[in-house]
């Protein structure tokens, strides 16, 4: 199983080639933990953490 790779600016584990939410093709494999968010309007985790797209994200990259 690979490991999944996460966008360097926003943190989005992406599949494509380019980051949906910031449109850049900078990713990288080395990251730390995961956050689910499923309503970014409501969640307090993704208004401290800056995040306004459901999706998954990296807590830590590297």
């Amino acid at each position: 199983m690979t490991k999944k790779k996460a966008c360097k600016r926003c943190k989005l584990f992406v599949e494509d080639d380019v980051c949906p939410t910031c449109a850049t093709s900078s990713f990288t494999t080395s990251w730390q933990g995961r956050l689910f968010i499923a309503d970014p309007e409501n969640s307090l985790v993704a208004k401290q953490v800056g995040i306004t797209t459901k999706g998954e994200y990296a807590i830590k990259i590297r």
